[in-house]
């Protein structure tokens, strides 16, 4: 039995097929904008699934994926009323992305608790599951696109840039400045969450990173012991196994 797992976020939407031994070849995205029935209608032509487990921060698009993909069989949106093999420790629990949820599913899986997972997107989210284990909370920033765009959006000289390690903390030139400021600057605003969160916590939690620009702001950061790009869509696997199958 295979499950598609959807991962609906800001800005894209990922799609994955797995089953009870793993995630499977079968992968695709679209711009989140883009969803609609017309799209998914040719999109998942000769995909074979029996559910869905629909992990999603978008409720307009949330109801498109929810009502194309009942045809295909049931649709479980995850929250933290779902099975998920850990405690919730939130005291307000409606409030928590469905992704952060995931995060900490996979994380617990595939790394352990404690654990501190860093997910690099449109924002960029820091997740605490305890030692328990049991999500916990954590911290919500902008994230490192948004904030590139916020420079080439609302200033008149600067650039639209590419992230990439910069050569030098010295800009010696406006592209060269901006990437210092965005890759330094935003390594150093991880640093200093991360340190704060593991003096809270205690202990020594495993700290994992997953998202889009995780592997270039792990590279400068040894606090980070992994970087895993497939940790939430294992967490939605786990997630249909307990609640799919």
């Amino acid at each position: 039995m295979a499950w598609l797992l959807v991962d609906n976020s800001n800005t894209r939407t990922k799609f994955a097929l797995g089953d009870a031994g793993g995630l499977l070849e079968a992968r695709t995205w679209i711009p989140t904008a883009e969803i609609s029935a017309a799209v998914l209608e040719t999109k998942f032509a000769g995909w074979e699934f029996e559910g869905t487990l629909l992990c999603s921060v978008v409720p307009e698009k949330a109801r498109i994926l929810r009502d194309h993909l009942v045809k295909h069989g049931p649709v479980h949106p995850l929250t933290w009323k779902s099975a998920m093999g850990l405690e919730i420790d939130y005291p307000n629990p409606e409030q928590i992305g469905a992704d952060r949820l995931a995060n900490a599913i996979g994380v617990t899986a595939r790394h352990g608790a404690p654990a501190i997972v860093i997910d690099f997107g449109t924002a960029v989210t820091f997740d605490v599951v305890s030692a328990g284990p049991a999500y916990c909370g954590g911290v919500i920033a902008p994230g490192l696109g948004a904030m590139q765009d916020y420079l080439g959006k609302r200033t008149a000289l600067l650039p639209q840039i590419e992230l990439e390690e910069p050569a030098s903390a010295i800009g010696k030139s406006t592209v060269e400045a901006m990437r210092a400021g965005a890759v330094f600057g935003y390594r150093g605003l991880v640093r200093e969450i991360v340190a704060k969160l593991r003096i809270e916590m205690g202990g020594n939690p495993v700290i994992v990173a997953t998202g889009g620009d995780a592997g270039l702001i792990a590279r400068g950061l040894p606090e980070i012991g992994a970087v895993d790009p497939d940790l939430t869509l294992e967490g939605l696997r786990l997630a249909a196994l307990m609640n799919l199958a």
